[in-house]
């Protein structure tokens, strides 16, 4: 993953001059959790450095949405706030306007819907802000908000493994469902090779979890972050759900592709949207292992069309109809 400094750096604009000033701006900009507004980062760089004035922060902060590092957001105060996008992925606010804290979150539904309605306008897409203002858990009930502010990085993290691990689980329950039901020797093969390598991630990705709930002992009960219909099951649940009913060896197989392929693209399509990150890490990583077994089910899969069609041609051949009898 790239380092902070790596990341500031490359994106530096062409023939931008080095400065201490702005970078230990930009070194502290990071650090925080959070909305900041202009005025919040001079009150900190005060702390920090009483020689940096509030035009070298407000020239920073410009330059810094510029260049990518950090986003401009209007929550409707009558100020702008900014976030910083390193390891941080793009995402939609829920804004409390009692209490004006904003809860962030992602969800595929909403930025599918979005894709949809601007490919149907013939419209190309810069960027998307969805804000939904309304009133937190906590003011309602009339509770003194609860914890401190928790890195979006772990959330994010935390949510990504716990996709990886539900589609692991289900494509574990999926392929040794399919090497019971087999009856191909080879395909059966195929599938408990499978089953074992989902086992064998399965224990990777909870271990991989285990160690990132060390970070934050709240971690596992924090509000959820990544919201992704039809995921929180494993993307092969569907697939298990119609092994069951009763298939023979070719639709087991395509019914494997199928999922894996949906998986890949799944993993893949996100993983690439995400800015630097552990949960973007994740995504692409289980987006190649997902390739990879798709590439060998659809190898297995042709070669079980060869083989049946071998298997056939003599048959066919000792069925053939005796021609027509001879004139005479």
């Amino acid at each position: 993953m790239e380092p902070q400094s790596a990341y500031v750096e490359r994106l530096r604009p062409p023939g931008g001059r080095r400065s201490s000033k702005r970078e230990l701006i930009v070194n502290v900009f990071l650090r925080q959790q959070g909305h900041l507004s202009a005025d919040d980062l001079v009150a900190l760089m005060r702390s920090e450095d009483q020689r940096i004035s509030r035009a070298t922060v407000y020239r920073t902060l410009r330059w810094m949405v510029e260049a990518g590092i950090a986003r401009k957001v209007d929550f409707g105060e009558g100020r702008f706030r900014f976030e910083h996008s390193y390891r941080h992925p793009r995402h939609f606010h829920l804004i409390c306007k009692s209490c004006n804290r904003s809860y962030e979150f992602l969800s595929s539904d909403i930025e599918s819907l979005l894709e949809e309605i601007a490919d149907e306008r013939g419209f190309t897409v810069g960027k998307s802000v969805v804000q939904i203002y309304g009133t937190c858990e906590e003011c309602r009930a009339g509770r003194r908000p609860s914890g401190a502010a928790v890195a979006t990085e772990l959330l994010f993290a935390r949510d990504a493994l716990r996709i990886a691990i539900a589609t692991e689980r289900s494509g574990l329950e999926f392929y040794s469902r399919a090497a019971r039901l087999t009856k191909d020797s080879r395909g059966r093969r195929v599938f408990e090779r499978l089953a074992g390598e989902e086992q064998e991630h399965l224990a990777k990705l909870e271990a991989r979890y285990r160690e990132l709930l060390a970070q934050d002992p709240d971690l596992e009960s924090r509000p959820t972050f990544l919201f992704f219909k039809g995921a929180a099951s494993g993307l092969f649940a569907a697939g298990a759900d119609e092994l069951a009913k009763g298939v023979d060896d070719r639709q087991a197989l395509k019914i494997g592709i199928r999922c894996e392929r949906g998986s890949h693209r799944f993993f893949k399509r996100y993983g690439e949207r995400f800015e630097d990150s552990e949960g973007k890490q994740i995504f692409l990583e289980f987006a190649d292992e997902e390739r990879e077994h798709l590439d060998l089910l659809i190898r297995e899969y042709r070669s079980l069309v060869r083989r049946s069609s071998t298997a056939a041609a003599p048959r066919r051949a000792t069925r053939r109809p005796a021609g027509p009898p001879p004139a005479g």
